[in-house]
């Protein structure tokens, strides 16, 4: 199969709509029916085409069984966090909240991006709830939390869990704790000097509030809502067990009704639980994963064409269309464009465990699983939890930025450290 050019117009066409109406019709976008109406407007006529297309139905078939996996995790991970609430707060001293992103940088490994996120959002914004300008918080929150912070394991981020479905050794990713550890560092080191340099602006625009010793004061934390971190170990469980991926959405579904069956209300309505953000999410990536497909049957059916053959490539390529495209759908093209170079064929359902039994398919793998999971924190779209933070934010007061803003804040913030990970793991004219 090899589709027109023309036939991957609905994609862009998506994401620029959902951008405009972000920035120019905010109001009526935050509706899900208005969501849903702009997202059906565009999905429809491509799924339409797939429908009469030669191999498209069954392409479209393999989208949507990868939106359910990646949605059934997702809404696990968004529930079970929304029934934990950690009562209390840390101070919001700029090192407090350093720690706090540290935390996080560790925790995506073990409960996801997702459920990190969910899990820490409130606190984090609790424990600033004194601030005026709060909206840096959430971005640095984003690009570490929700993003780089997943690196290390299946579980952190839904490319790598993906992967691991593919074939890739659980304690393969292991081996990523150089970027992780580097990225993850500057960034919080950044956000330090940044938070440190607003918070002393803040002081001297107002002596009369004593801001620091507003934001020391602090109440130790108590975990309530403890069944769901039981229910967080049996997502793992169920995700490691690497059953038919059938099962695993069902097992994940289950888990989320019983997480939220047992947890408490006065849970729920002190985290200000809504399925707003999951729903949001659902609709908008529904659309991205079906218009997605003609994209992405080009890129493979083109792979000879891309040119990409040294690690620094496959890493900038994956991250650039992650941010766009999101992560997990990103992940898998690249990997496919990776065989291709390779001769290895992606029918093997465990094609990835043969890509990386040669030096040079681990380390162009090892460049593709970085450039999707760190770049996915360039735009809200570039990975699910992304979204869901920003709606959290806003829920409880924050300015966020939309959609351009914040894509061009996070390019500021992350090229200058994307560059640097480039040099120092992927050097130019390095062998593959």
């Amino acid at each position: 199969m090899n589709p027109p050019l023309w036939s991957a117009a609905p994609f862009p066409a998506l994401l620029i709509t959902v951008a405009l109406l972000e920035v120019l019709a905010a109001g009526w976008w935050s509706r899900l029916t208005s969501k849903a109406l702009v997202c059906a407007a565009f999905a429809a006529p491509a799924a339409a085409h797939l429908l009469t297309a030669d191999g498209g139905p069954a392409a479209l078939a393999h989208s949507l069984t990868e939106y359910v996996s990646f949605l059934s995790l997702l809404a696990a991970l968004y529930v079970i966090a929304g029934g934990i609430h950690l009562r209390g707060s840390l101070a919001g001293t700029p090192l407090a909240n350093a720690g706090m992103l540290t935390v996080g940088a560790v925790l995506a490994n073990l409960v996801g991006t997702t459920g990190a996120a969910m899990l820490l959002i409130r606190p984090f914004l609790r424990a600033n709830a004194r601030r005026r300008r709060r909206a840096h918080l959430v971005v640095f929150f984003i690009l570490i939390v929700a993003n780089a912070g997943g690196l290390l394991t299946p579980i952190g981020d839904p490319p790598l869990y993906l992967g691991y479905l593919k074939g890739v050794p659980f304690d393969w990713t292991l081996r990523l704790w150089g970027p992780w550890l580097f990225v993850n560092g500057v960034l919080i080191l950044m956000f330090n000097l940044i938070d440190q340099f607003l918070v002393n602006r803040e002081e001297r625009q107002d002596l009369a509030t004593g801001l620091m010793d507003q934001l020391i004061v602090h109440e130790p934390l108590r975990v309530e809502g403890r069944r769901n971190l039981l229910l967080l170990a049996a997502v793992v469980l169920l995700l490691v067990a690497r059953l038919p991926a059938p099962v695993t959405a069902a097992g994940l579904w289950a888990i989320t009704y019983l997480s939220w069956r047992i947890t408490p209300p006065g849970v729920h309505r002190d985290n200000h639980f809504t399925f707003g953000p999951i729903a949001s999410v659902a609709i908008i990536f529904a659309a991205v994963f079906v218009t997605m497909t003609q994209p992405l049957l080009i890129l493979n059916a083109r792979a000879a064409d891309t040119g990409l053959t040294e690690p620094w490539q496959y890493f900038w390529a994956t991250g650039a269309l992650s941010s766009g495209l999101d992560n997990a759908p990103t992940y898998l093209a690249f990997t496919a464009v990776a065989a291709g170079l390779l001769g290895i064929s992606i029918d093997d359902p465990t094609y990835l465990n043969t890509l990386i039994s040669t030096p040079t398919g681990s380390d162009l793998l090892y460049a593709i699983s970085c450039g999707a999971v760190i770049m996915g924190a360039l735009t809200y779209i570039g990975n699910g939890p992304n979204l869901m933070v920003k709606e959290v934010a806003e829920h409880r007061g924050v300015r966020m930025p939309h959609f351009f803003a914040y894509a061009a804040v996070a390019l500021i913030v992350m090229l200058p450290v994307l560059a640097a990970t480039t040099f120092l793991f992927f050097p130019p004219g390095s062998p593959p």
